[in-house]
């Protein structure tokens, strides 16, 4: 099989996904094509034992679990009281409340795993507020899309996950690698938004909060700082496996919506049903993701392009250069998850055998990721929030106001090329 077959399945399956079809069945479509033109009939015997070990692998489990832990915080009320007592902390801060949408991304995504959960939770709980005080929507649009993209970086992230059930790297590693990251991109994000304020003079600061006042409203901020320690040191401490830190996250959850007084037998039908939803999706398009590694695995693809590439005598920077490139603009059209996991087969073997880090790729295919989420015209976190605005004004002020943040993501990743242990240093002490 040469790369000319190799090009035709993949732009075979951006057209499939391009014209409509589902994710899931683009990508086993062609895996399953390509194994019968490569092996035959015996290639679909093959697959059932693949399908069977995808869904008995435990790992896979943490995913409708973290995304259940997300579902209860979200409808329970407890990100609305967040938002409230961070707005009195950052409020006063040149920018005002558009600090406050970074911080509760930020804290929120700690608990959720999904940056379209954290976009869609802060944009409805904070964009009404922002559009009855004046806030420039594009600001307020852009801030927000780009704070829910933390959402995959700041762990627990089901993007993490999946990444490490495709490549076989310790999710352990990939979570705790996630931490300085997402607070300098969140400090990052947060600096712009101030530095903006100051040179145009458009930004305001809120009212100050009395002091007793402000640490009255900490309280709100327990439940997602003792979920997010509960999952995360678990997990390190060795207590729990990833899949038990996920479920005791659930019941730190259920304790907290409990106590909020908003847990029923319609609010929990109201999160098993969506957690069912986004779970099967997830998993479907994962069990297509290793139809189609089956294929690529037993054709010899990974390896024919990892020798083509490495025969260039490209070194490990260089390839991650043409590698923010390609997926710059393949998240312009693909959603971020069926991005990670038909492009992770082929990019993976080619970076490992230029020396680059498992867990440090990782983190680049994230941040590759909440670049996806953010540029036009397939940016998931842009309609979500377009979606939500009050004003019902055009997708171009969500698309004018997150493109600051596209060139802060792109300056960001270069850092982490350039100083890599910014990434690699905490799960080195691990």
């Amino acid at each position: 099989m040469n790369l000319t077959f190799v090009a035709i399945g993949f732009f075979a399956m951006l057209g499939m996904m391009l014209i409509g079809l589902p994710i899931a069945t683009s990508m086993a479509m062609v895996g399953i094509v390509g194994g019968l033109f490569a092996y035959g009939a015996p290639f679909i015997n093959s697959i059932a034992p693949v399908v069977w070990g995808v869904h008995n692998d435990n790992m896979l489990t943490s995913i409708p679990l973290f995304v259940l832990m997300g579902e209860l915080l979200l409808r329970s009320g407890i990100a609305d009281r967040m938002f409230g007592a961070l707005a009195a902390w950052l409020g006063r801060l040149p920018g005002g409340l558009l600090h406050t949408n970074v911080g509760c991304s930020a804290l929120f995504a700690a608990t959720s795993g999904s940056s379209v959960a954290t976009a869609a939770t802060v944009g409805t709980v904070a964009l009404p507020s922002l559009h009855k005080r004046g806030y420039s929507m594009q600001m307020s649009l852009g801030s927000i899309a780009a704070g829910g993209t933390l959402g995959i970086l700041i762990p627990p992230s089901v993007n993490m996950i999946v990444y490490g059930s495709l490549t076989d790297t310790s999710i352990g590693k990939l979570f705790i690698a996630g931490i300085v990251p997402g607070l300098l991109l969140t400090g990052l994000f947060m600096a712009f938004i101030m530095a903006h304020a100051l040179l145009t003079g458009e930004g305001r600061r809120e009212a100050k909060v009395p002091l007793n006042e402000r640490l009255r409203l900490l309280k709100d901020l327990v439940p997602p700082g003792v979920v997010f320690l509960i999952v995360m040191g678990s997990l390190y401490s060795g207590i729990a496996t990833t899949t038990e830190s996920a479920a005791l996250g659930v019941v730190a959850s259920l304790a907290f919506a409990w106590h909020s007084r908003k847990l029923s037998w319609a609010l929990l039908q109201n999160c098993f049903v969506q957690t069912a939803k986004t779970s099967g999706m997830i998993l479907l398009i994962i069990t297509a993701a290793f139809i189609l590694n089956l294929a690529v695995s037993l054709t010899g693809v990974a390896e024919m392009m990892t020798q083509w590439v490495t025969s260039f005598g490209l070194s490990g920077t260089q390839m991650l250069f043409i590698l923010i490139l390609f997926y710059l603009l393949l998240g312009m059209f693909m959603d971020v998850l069926s991005m990670m996991v038909a492009t992770i087969p082929i990019t993976f073997p080619i970076v490992v055998a230029l020396g680059i880090d498992p867990v440090w790729f990782g983190i680049f295919i994230v941040l590759m990721c909440e670049l996806g989420l953010i540029t036009p015209p397939v940016g998931m976190n842009l309609f979500v929030v377009q979606g939500i605005r009050p004003d019902g004004g055009s997708i171009r002020d969500a698309i004018v106001g997150a493109l600051p943040y596209v060139f802060i993501l792109l300056g960001f990743t270069i850092l982490l090329i350039a100083f890599p242990a910014i990434v690699t240093w905490l799960p080195g002490q691990m």
